[in-house]
């Protein structure tokens, strides 16, 4: 039994000759000719990716990446103390790095294209997740390549270990100055650079590979302890980050909780939710169909925000501002019933106009709230019904106006007009941008 369970996880077995596999490491590590030419198709590829937001496209340009090379020959180094092969490894990592930051960044400087997508974004926060796949998705790659049969692991790392998107966001953050886009990148490609290394590292210690040459014991502890150091200079951001991840989904649960309790099972129908959490302030911002609340109510609300576990969190609801109109209106009419109970001629033109601008009248708060789910770079929306001069008459149409910032693509555009048209019942509406 024990030979049995010894046999299973034994690493040594179909293990490919060390020199072939070294030989085949020290191919891989250079970035001149075909490889450079390789790399710069690769980091076009994953820019187009991330800038139409298609996985498929980035998952394509990492498994054409040859950046794995320089990094599992990086690791391989310091596992045999070859430090001449230690100094090309990092050399030519340095290289393809540059040489994508510049082709990631000429590529988003010229695109037209510069909203942020959410590829992007997952590229901009590295946590100890990110660490773990590093690791585990290294060592599975480097396993693979002391095997004589390597297998399907290898297409799998490269696109586990994500090497490319990174850098590329990297590129897109210079390209933009958006320095937080360009931290949060390099550092994601710092870490996956490290712990693919230290896996590589690992491996290559365990299956005792001979020292290029012998060093003596003081030179092998100042390896280990550079490699301890370079390990807890990762760890301790990534830590931090992934407790302030798991702090914002912890506050994002709660607030949904919340929000289901006291309003959802109560009836009220929410058509705007917006939930932000930061660590120098914590919203909720929320409007409903109908249901309008009273400055006590929202205060009362407030303060069952502690109970639930949201504690230094604001609640801001916005108000219907056409139940506002309403009950402005009522309040008119009836001061109108107090004078004279039986409404005259003239009181009733007047309710009708009253009705009628009711009718063309749209709530453009609540518009505005609604269109930014689908369109968030829209500032200021304003609809009415104007009347259209035509060659004979005149016709009643309903007018959208809007800013936005970037402007709208044409295609973004019809999508608006498709929306509003569905969302008012109407047939027909004109819509203009405006330039301020």
């Amino acid at each position: 039994m024990t030979n049995f369970i010894t046999d299973l996880f034994n690493l040594n077995k179909g293990e490919e000759d060390k020199q072939k596999t070294l030989d085949n490491v020290k191919g891989n590590i250079s970035f001149t000719g075909s490889n450079l030419w390789i790399l710069a198709c690769a980091i076009m590829v994953a820019s187009i990716g991330l800038n139409v937001n298609s996985t498929a496209v980035i998952i394509g340009a990492m498994l054409i990446s040859p950046l794995m090379g320089p990094i599992v020959g990086a690791g391989f180094a310091l596992g045999i103390y070859d430090f001449t092969l230690l100094r090309k490894s990092l050399f030519n990592l340095l290289i393809a790095t540059v040489a994508s930051l510049i082709v990631a960044t000429l590529y988003f400087y010229l695109s037209p294209f510069k909203e942020i997508q959410s590829e992007l974004l997952a590229r901009t926060s590295p946590n100890i997740y990110d660490v773990l796949i590093a690791f585990f998705g290294g060592l599975a790659g480097v396993i693979a390549i002391t095997r004589v049969e390597k297998g399907n692991p290898i297409p799998g790392v490269a696109i586990a270990t994500a090497l490319m998107p990174p850098l590329c966001t990297a590129g897109y953050g210079l390209a933009t100055a958006n320095w937080k886009f360009f931290l949060g990148a390099l550092f994601l490609y710092s870490i996956n650079c490290v712990f693919i290394c230290i896996a590589t590292y690992s491996i290559v210690k365990y299956l005792k590979y001979p020292a290029s040459k012998q060093i003596d014991i003081k030179h092998q502890k100042q390896v280990r302890y550079g490699v301890t150091a370079i390990v807890l200079l990762m760890l301790l951001p990534s830590a931090f980050f992934a407790f302030t991840l798991y702090k914002e989904q912890q506050f994002k649960q709660l607030a949904n909780n919340f929000i289901e309790k006291e309003f959802v099972e109560n009836g009220s129908t929410l058509v705007y939710k917006r939930i932000n959490y930061s660590t120098t302030s914590k919203i909720i911002e929320l409007a409903f169909l109908k249901k309008v609340f009273t400055e006590t109510e929202v205060q009362q609300l407030n303060e069952k925000l502690k109970v639930s576990g949201l504690s230094n969190t604001k609640l801001f609801i916005r108000q219907n501002s056409s139940d506002n109109l309403q009950s402005l209106k009522d309040d008119i009419l009836n001061e109108v019933n107090k004078k004279d109970n039986a409404l005259s001629e003239k009181d009733k033109s007047i309710a009708l106009l009253e009705q009628k601008l009711s009718e063309s009248t749209f709530d453009n708060k609540q518009l505005l709230a609604e269109i930014n789910i689908f369109f968030p770079t829209i500032s200021s929306v304003s609809v009415s019904k104007q009347n259209i001069a035509l060659k004979d008459s005149t016709r009643l149409s309903t007018l959208l106006i809007y800013n936005s910032k970037p402007k709208l693509i044409d295609t973004d555009k019809d999508k608006l007009k498709t929306w509003m048209l569905k969302k008012l019942s109407i047939d027909s509406i004109e819509i203009i941008e405006t330039e301020k």
